[in-house]
């Protein structure tokens, strides 16, 4: 057990520094659209979902419908589909724990618990760890929004950053680099062909339809 916590600590580490910066600038920019502490607690321990949740913060600004949220909601989200689906035989037998790693499967997280040879027990304490660390720097981002005065020009790019940190750490504690070679290719693609609006989903597609054949390659190989 301690050595899984260690562990998990030791992973999060990348996302903690990502998440509390995130985080604030979330919180910030709820504060200075009124929202106090209590909706950013809140919103980081109920939806948990980074660029939804700046998102939402101008849905709520602006009064949009339960109708205009919920499909905004699910065209932003739409990518925990395509890679929820490949963690469904991992996350088998995990009891008690499966309805909170199901909901804890951020971009990050899943980035970290992804290997089969993980355990419930691990994926368990990453995804609470990387929450933790979202709702800390969303709690002190609007307790800093409300107390002093920030310009929050370019706050949202932090969420970029993060990505941009995460693959990185992906990239160099493996050796096989043809899934991020692959995800990369597919969505500069699909960016060309689809624009910076509509590329996401069709991208996810690419990406889930490419590694599909690769597996069933890699399985073919083997037999």
């Amino acid at each position: 057990m301690k050595q899984d916590i260690k562990r998990a600590f030791k992973d999060s580490l990348p996302v903690l520094a990502g998440y509390i910066v995130l985080g604030m600038g979330f919180g910030i920019l709820l504060a200075t659209k009124g929202y106090g502490v209590w909706w950013a607690l809140a919103m980081s321990v109920f939806i948990y979902a980074g660029s939804m949740q700046y998102l939402a913060i101008d849905l709520l600004a602006g009064g949009a419908s339960l109708l205009s949220a919920a499909l905004t909601t699910l065209l932003v989200n739409a990518r925990h589909l395509f890679y929820g689906i490949s963690m469904v035989d991992r996350y088998k037998g995990a009891g008690k724990k499966k309805p909170y790693l199901v909901f804890a499967l951020t971009d990050e997280t899943y980035s970290l618990v992804c290997s089969a040879e993980e355990s419930h027990r691990y994926c368990f304490l990453v995804s609470l760890l990387n929450q933790i660390w979202w709702v800390t720097g969303s709690v002190l981002g609007s307790l800093l929004g409300g107390i002093l005065p920030f310009s929050t020009e370019g706050i949202d790019f932090a969420l970029t950053a993060l990505f941009v940190t995460v693959f990185v750490e992906q990239w160099k504690s493996t050796k096989n680099h043809l899934p991020a070679i692959i995800g990369v290719v597919a969505s500069v693609l699909c960016l060309l062909l689809f624009g910076a609006d509509s590329f996401l989903i069709p991208s996810m597609v690419l990406i889930t339809a490419a590694l599909s054949v690769l597996k069933f390659v890699r399985k073919e190989a083997q037999a």
